[in-house]
């Protein structure tokens, strides 16, 4: 399993067999991909703690996860790190 994946389920005190939903508002799915808010090469080699951190991961269903990769990605990059500072 990735380091980022234990990372996210350690933060939420769950176990990942346990699953989760997708996070994204008003999505009912479940969440299938933990996927890094800020891409990894944003951090460099140096800053491989930071890139991993549960404030930069949040979880979500395949077709969310494909958005955050799409036209979109910078709207939806703010909206989720909204949702992480709920948490």
């Amino acid at each position: 399993m990735e380091k980022h994946v234990k990372n996210y389920f350690q933060s939420i005190g769950l176990d990942p067999v346990d699953g989760v939903m997708c996070e994204f508002p008003g999505c009912w799915h479940v969440g299938v991909d933990i996927h890094h808010i800020e891409p990894r090469s944003a951090f460099g080699s140096k800053m491989k703690a930071a890139q991993d951190a549960p404030e930069n991961l949040i979880a979500l269903c395949r077709l969310h996860h494909d958005e955050a990769h799409g036209p979109k990605s910078r709207e939806l990059k703010e909206t989720f790190k909204e949702i992480v500072k709920l948490r």
